[in-house]
């Protein structure tokens, strides 16, 4: 997603299977034994490599900020237990299989529990921001604690707690810096750059970095080809049954600015697989791009569709933002859906936990809206109709 998609992610504007795998348990000190990293192949993502070696794995981010070229960074997997290999960063290890974390984004939480794991999440940036019904409940008995935010981290807390690892994200080269002040606290912190991938399924492979820390790679590989085979099934049966693509305006602006996500992006596959036609397809970049709200008016009158809409609730809100678009025709039409049918009073929203692993009910969500004959009976998950 974009900065403003993850951002709305992260607070501001801005994923299961029954059985368990023992791949990462006791060793028996035989450092040649190899750590099974099943469905080790990447064969989506475009930000992460993971490689299995004997008794360790590699993980490389690649370009793990918005704007990063040539930056990679690496981190060793040892099973706890064994001796680190020769020759690799002691600072760069984290040993697994993982018993306790802090996630700096909620985006992380949902492929968390969907390995069964969600007892070792310990920390969270933004507690009010989870949409978990369960993980809220271990927020209430005090099991999570909120760790504060990049610049207010409770260090304190952290050193109290004391994780196997703290996962962040990055927004910008500042990132460095940010892991660096983590580290200061004897820490292992790894940069999760799954936002930034532009395709549904790649985002959803990410699952295979959190089954390689909890030694659940055989699982995670499991849910990983589940999704793809949903949503490859998806995609196939409205893409043989539309008869038209109705265009789609995206956003809502901000102040005086509407940031709006390429052709490139994440959510534009996603309306281009759900048989729509994304009014900026053609272009191409890798942060959102700024328009004035002029210029997204007149461009937003051939819109048949209005998603995505900031965070409103009802028709008046979007008046408020800007009185002109009362003008747009899907506005006079009605053909308003906001994604945040699944929120919590404190604005958690699924949308931006599950919908990561499960990016075929988003598609089944915006096809059904773009083409309700396909699916007569399908009740929206995460997206809802503004009145």
């Amino acid at each position: 997603m974009q900065t403003g998609e993850k951002m709305n992610a992260l607070k501001l504007i801005l994923i299961s299977t029954l059985f368990t795998i023992s791949g990462c348990g006791k060793s028996d000190k035989k450092s040649s034994e190899k750590l099974h990293i099943a469905g080790n192949e990447i064969v989506s993502a475009e930000r992460f490599t993971l490689n299995s070696k004997n008794s360790w794995a590699e993980v490389k981010i690649i370009n793990p900020w918005q704007g990063a070229t040539n930056v990679n960074q690496v981190y060793y997997l040892v099973k706890r237990g064994y001796k680190l290999p020769e020759g690799i960063d002691s600072e760069a290890v984290i040993f697994v299989p993982l018993k306790k974390i802090v996630c700096m984004s909620t985006t992380h939480i949902a492929m968390i529990s969907a390995l069964g794991e969600e007892k070792s999440i310990v920390g969270m940036s933004g507690t009010n921001f989870i949409y978990s019904p369960d993980l809220l409940k271990n927020v209430d008995k005090g099991l999570i604690s909120d760790v504060g935010y990049e610049a207010n981290l409770n260090k304190e807390l952290i050193l109290k707690i004391s994780p196997d690892l703290i996962m962040i994200y990055g927004i910008g080269s500042e990132s460095a810096g940010y892991v660096g002040k983590l580290k200061e606290l004897g820490t292992k912190v790894i940069i999760n750059a799954d936002y930034l991938e532009t395709d549904p399924l790649s985002r959803a492979e990410w699952i295979k970095l959190f089954g390689a820390l909890y030694c659940k790679e055989k699982l995670a590989d499991s849910i990983f080809k589940s999704e793809v085979e949903e949503y490859t099934k998806l995609k196939s049966y409205i893409g043989q049954n539309i008869r038209n693509r109705p265009t789609v305006l995206l956003g809502l602006p901000y102040r005086d600015t509407w940031y709006i996500s390429p052709g490139n992006s994440f959510i534009s596959k996603l309306i281009s697989d759900a048989g729509g036609d994304y009014l900026w397809k053609d272009t191409e970049s890798s942060v959102s791009m700024p328009y004035g709200i002029e210029n997204v008016y007149i461009k937003g009158m051939k819109a048949d569709f209005w998603l995505n809409i900031g965070s409103v609730s009802s028709r008046n809100e979007i008046a408020n933002a800007d009185q002109r678009l009362d003008d747009l025709p899907c506005f006079k039409n009605n053909n308003l859906f906001n994604n945040n049918n699944r929120v919590t009073v404190n604005g958690g929203n699924d949308f931006w936990e599950s919908g990561s692993l499960y990016p075929h009910l988003i598609l089944k969500d915006i096809a059904t809206i773009l083409h309700p004959e396909l699916f007569s009976d399908h009740k929206l998950t995460f997206y809802r109709k503004i009145n």
